[in-house]
């Protein structure tokens, strides 16, 4: 006899089980589906554990720039055994809460592989057949494929955030978030890191000019970043790896690693479910199609949020709004909509650069009108106080209305500073509005009237 439920979450990340959570307390059965153990990637192979490893690596870097300013620490240096293990004792136990919460809350649990075999039901591994009146596809990302010869040797994100040793010469594939921030956290804990990018620039979700900037950050640790690099094979030899990567002006590079990092970008985890069963369709990229409601536009059992929905960006706060929305729509009937507006994005560099609201080229081509004030803010006092070079900002405020319509910062305390100018710009507060704040002293807010 099947099992039926009102609704079945596939996934344990953020979406799943703030989707649980919410189903249970309102009084519905509900049942949790993860062949891996619960907590999904932000809690587990993700956000958490990558910003332990980046504190110890800031403390690194914080005792370089003070070096000859009065820090003397001339053996200090990361234990990386140690480190991993410190960022063990949180990620450790996440499962076993997750467990409890759904536990106590009555929400059953499935530790296997789930497939559709119809609209509305699951073939669950060693369990049988589950039914539902609704499912929620929340399963997360993978890495997406890469495409050369050897692509097998290398490791991912995941791997990366659980070596219990760290091999000396690393090369990461790719130059987004993972292959920034990872690079970082290697290059301060003693090994040689390369980057191969194959477009012109890394980090392209942010602005170009701070980027530039935040590039001289890179070369102060002696990260080798190389954009305009294809990678084409990887191949193990005796002692490691060696990388050939193309040029863009048609030329072969080779280079020797201990290991290889995959950081090439992530996709939705979709494939193992066999969602053509379930009626559920996807676009030419394989994403899901989805409404308005973040329900699929062909099977209207099914809903998606988070990574695997894949509609708003790809960051931890944007799965949990997802998935309020879709419990929403399951109470209330589709009435919600998620409402991506200024939605900040930090990458967690060292100093980190961070953005919210639109870019100088994007406003341009949407015709807004509007201006920008930008600096290079290297003398002020708050990059000056902590002796990081690397500070700065563009800020885009639209003529007539004074709303901000962009900000990009880089730099100290700009991971946190960022929230402010978010808040202002989903709630409508105008440049004004902050301008005559009184921001606490000295601190990062309070450079903010001098942005504007």
């Amino acid at each position: 006899m099947n099992k039926a439920y009102d609704l079945i979450v596939i996934g344990s990340g953020t979406a799943a089980m703030v989707a649980a959570n919410r189903m249970a307390a309102a009084g519905k059965k509900v049942a949790v589906i993860d062949f891996r153990p619960f907590g999904g990637t932000c809690a587990l192979r993700g956000c958490d554990p990558k910003k332990m490893l980046i504190t110890g690596a800031q403390v690194m870097d914080d005792i370089r720039r003070m070096r000859w300013r009065g820090v003397v620490a001339d053996d200090a240096h990361i234990g990386w055994r140690e480190l991993i293990e410190f960022k063990r004792t949180f990620t450790g136990p996440v499962p076993q809460k997750q467990e409890k919460n759904y536990a106590d809350k009555g929400v059953d649990t499935y530790h296997t592989h789930a497939r559709f075999t119809g609209p509305r039901s699951l073939e669950v591994e060693g369990t049988g057949s589950l039914d539902a009146s609704h499912i929620l596809i929340a399963a997360g990302a993978r890495p997406a494929p890469l495409g050369f010869p050897g692509e097998e040797h290398l490791i991912d994100n995941e791997g990366f955030l659980e070596l219990d040793e760290l091999p000396k010469r690393l090369v990461l594939v790719g130059g987004g978030y993972i292959a920034s921030e990872f690079s970082h956290i290697a290059a301060r804990a003693g090994a040689q890191v390369t980057v191969l990018q194959r477009g012109d620039r890394i980090l392209t979700h942010f602005d170009p000019d701070l980027v530039g900037w935040l590039m001289d950050s890179f070369a102060a640790v002696g990260i080798d970043v190389r954009t305009g690099h294809s990678v084409e094979a990887v191949e193990k030899t005796g002692e490691g790896f060696t990388v050939r990567a193309r040029t863009k002006d048609g030329g072969t590079v080779t280079v020797d690693a201990d290991l290889v990092v995959h950081a090439g970008g992530r996709i939705p985890d979709l494939d193992s479910l066999e969602l053509e069963v379930a009626g559920i369709e996807r676009d030419e990229r394989g994403h899901l199609k989805l409404n308005e409601y973040l329900q699929s536009v062909s099977n209207p059992s099914v809903y998606a949020a988070g990574d695997a929905a894949q509609v708003g960006p790809p960051l931890t706060p944007v799965s949990s709004h997802d998935a309020k929305v879709v419990v929403g729509n399951l109470l209330d009937g589709n009435k919600h909509r998620p409402d991506y507006r200024a939605v900040p994005s930090v990458a967690f560099t060292i100093p980190p650069i961070a953005a919210v609201g639109l870019g100088e080229s994007e406003a341009r081509e949407k015709g807004i009108k509007f201006r920008v004030k930008s600096e290079r803010t290297s003398t002020w006092y708050t990059a000056r106080r902590v002796a990081e070079p690397v500070y700065g900002y563009k800020v885009m405020i639209e003529e007539g209305s004074n709303h901000i319509i962009g900000a990009h910062l880089v730099g100290p305390h700009v991971d946190e500073v960022i929230n402010v100018f978010a808040l202002a710009m989903r709630h409508g507060l105008t440049s004004e509005d902050l301008n005559s704040t009184i921001f606490a002293y000295p601190t990062g807010a309070s450079d903010i009237g001098y942005m504007l």
